[in-house]
Formats: structure tokens, sequence, C-alpha cells
């Protein structure tokens, strides 16, 4: 359905709360054998984003530790930067269209709908991989990830 096989490996970071959504994004990360990492602070998640590949962060739009807007700033230092999809439960066109003009991937309202999530976090995957930069990285398979 999303482009991907079950045991291609995808790895994002969260960034924000997310209330009970977290709980959903943990088991659809689960269940696809992708690793999703979570960053608390601003320190925390730029010290994972410069020591391991991250392809996409998932941040809350209101995150008050470190916003997104803060978040595409902080990618400029990074060699490889991921993707940035940002969350919101007031996802309207007038923060689609700012998110996308900043150098955002895409938007996910909030609650979120697996189906959505799936989608949109495989479509930044692949983005993220067809970089010219990146087109000679070798695929990773999955190991058994919690």
């Amino acid at each position: 359905m999303n482009g991907f096989a079950r045991d291609e490996f995808i790895s994002a970071m969260l960034v924000g709360e997310f209330g009970n959504d977290r709980l959903l994004l943990h088991d659809i990360f689960r269940n696809l054998g992708w690793r999703l990492l979570e960053a608390h602070k601003r320190r925390d998640g730029m010290r994972h984003l410069g020591s391991s590949l991250v392809e996409v962060v998932v941040a809350e739009r209101d995150s008050s530790h470190w916003n997104w807007k803060k978040i595409l700033n902080d990618f400029r230092r990074l060699v490889r930067p991921p993707l940035l999809i940002v969350t919101s439960r007031l996802a309207d066109d007038a923060l689609w269209s700012e998110a996308l003009n900043l150098g955002a991937h895409d938007v996910l309202a909030q609650p979120f709908d697996r189906d959505e999530v799936e989608r949109v976090i495989a479509s930044a995957c692949r983005r993220f991989r067809f970089q010219p930069e990146l087109a000679a990285r070798p695929k990773v398979r999955a190991a058994n990830v919690a």
C-alpha cells in the first residue's frame, strides 16, 4: 500500500508530546518494523540527527521545546537533513501552505489516521532516499525493532 516492503527499514524521530496519538505512532512503526526515536529536548534531537541516519522527523506544530520552524532552521547544519512532517490538531490550509513553503515535506492532521500516517511517512522516506546525493545508498533491512 505504501510502497515499502514490510522488511524495509525506515527511521524516524518524534518531536513533541503527541498525547494519545503517540501510542498509535509507536504501534504503526512497530507493526511495520520501522524505528521510531523520540526527542523531547532540542539538544537530544540534534544529537540523534547528527549521529545516526534519521530519514523523517515528525514534529508537533506547537511543541514548547523545539517548534517546527526551529527544526527546519537546525536542519541546515546537518549533512543529511531528514524530511519534516508537521502535525497539528488545527491542520488547516494556512499551516499546510506555510509549512510547505518553508521546506516541510507534508502536514498531518491529528488525531492520526493509521493509513494516512503510513502513506505520508513512506512518501517522505522515498523522497529522502531518492535525493541525488543519497541515490547510491544501499537498502537496509530491518531487524526486529520494538
